[in-house]
């Protein structure tokens, strides 16, 4: 029997299977009949790290291809660029080194039949699948590498991994944003297709989202009824950060500063009126600094509006038209979670999200068991929002009835 070390304790190679390590939250879905409700997660994670070599081909540009190639097979890690931190330690450890480890069986891909092991563990029927290391992308020093890279992840994505997923994965593509003529291209490249619900942008970046050079890109997935999103992460490079001498202090201001960064700009420079029927999405930011922003903006546009021109509404009317993804919530204190959820209209704006196999990942449950939430409520933010949304049909006729009920029923 195979034995590997995991932290002073000596373990069987079988107790690293995905399904074993989550037989909680299986347990969970089960006492919640959780099966009977349609589960979409709209952040979702794989380690395209460990598939380099598969997509680093679908590059472009041969000489970076060559030099990318080259760094790879030589393990110089000189691809993406670094973040200091410790994402994959502390909390509840996924046991990330002896990820390869864990046997799959042969014929088909490796992130496919992992990605349905903590699915089906979870009672997620629809995953919103985005890379991990890439959420740096903004960051790195050559733009035309972030192009590269992205068309390649997107092509790898869209051709190899997502139509093996049995129509249970689906992507917002990772935009080189750096680039608008190279963004718009990838829209309109990777736009129709299958498993494509709409583009992401990394919000740990220097570049505004209010830029002129923007408004094509957003007008080319508006017209295409695509979903846009931003999605947030850590920085400890970031000179405001430098001050922190903690990962922890990095991890929690982080996450939320970027989005709320973005959204302000967002919201001030009138996107909201220009693109009226884009959906829009902050991911991976929590929800505490809604409130917070909400309050924030309209009481200093009530002070200076004229530097607002195009608003129509007050900057919290924006906010609350846009939609945010659950993970990470913040629990401790449930009559603050509660005014929040009412604030944002959680009801029809918020969508849940695990942000797994990452250390910080929340289960369906961690939506089900608020007190506060109407049946409705749990409905949609578990699913059905999402499944009207991306148009994602039911998998079963209990959950059809239940989107039906309650009005998410995809055309």
């Amino acid at each position: 029997m195979d034995l590997i070390a995991d932290r002073g304790r000596r373990v069987t190679v079988e107790e690293l299977n995905t399904s074993r390590l989550l037989a909680h939250a299986r347990k969970q879905a089960v006492q919640r009949k959780l099966d009977d409700m349609l589960i979409v997660d709209v952040d979702a994670h794989h380690y395209e790290n460990e598939n380099f070599k598969e997509f680093i081909p679908y590059m472009e540009n041969d000489v970076l291809k060559q030099l990318t190639m080259q760094s790879i097979s030589k393990s110089r890690g000189g691809i993406m660029p670094t973040n200091v931190g410790y994402q994959d330690m502390g909390g509840r450890v996924t046991r990330y080194p002896m990820r390869g480890s864990e046997k799959t069986e042969a014929g088909q891909m490796r992130d496919v039949q992992l990605g349905h092991r903590w699915m089906d563990a979870m009672s997620v029927d629809y995953s919103c699948l985005f890379p991990t290391g890439m959420l740096n992308i903004g960051m790195h020093p050559q733009k035309e590498m972030e192009a590269e890279l992205c068309w390649a992840y997107n092509r790898w994505l869209t051709e190899e991994v997502m139509p093996q997923s049995n129509n249970r994965f689906f992507s917002m593509l990772c935009l080189p944003f750096n680039d608008a003529d190279e963004a718009l291209r990838q829209v309109e490249k990777f736009g129709d297709r299958k498993h494509v619900g709409g583009f992401m942008v990394t919000t740990v970046r220097n570049t505004g989202v209010q830029e002129n050079q923007y408004m094509k890109v957003y007008r080319a997935i508006e017209e295409r009824g695509l979903v846009l999103s931003f999605h947030s992460g850590p920085n400890w490079a970031e000179p405001i950060f430098k001050t922190c001498n903690r990962f922890l202090s990095v991890h929690a201001l982080g996450f939320s500063w970027y989005n709320i960064l973005h959204c302000t700009n967002w919201v001030i420079n009138g996107m909201g009126e220009r693109f009226p029927k884009l959906p829009v999405v902050w991911i991976e930011s929590g929800l505490a600094w809604i409130p917070f922003l909400m309050q924030k903006l309209d009481h200093e546009y009530m002070l200076r509006p004229s530097e607002a021109p195009l608003l129509k509404k007050k900057p919290s009317d924006y906010m609350r038209d846009m939609y945010y993804s659950s993970q990470p919530m913040e629990i401790q204190d449930m009559q603050a979670l509660e005014c929040t959820f009412r604030m944002m209209n959680a009801e029809t704006q918020l969508m849940y999200s695990s942000d797994y196999p990452h250390w910080d990942f929340d289960l369906p449950s961690t939506i089900y068991d608020l007190p506060f939430l109407s049946e409705k409520g749990k409905h949609n933010i578990l699913g059905g929002t999402a499944a009207r949304l991306f148009k994602l049909p039911p998998r079963n006729d209990k959950q059809k009835e239940n989107l039906k009920k309650f009005g998410n029923l995809a055309a």
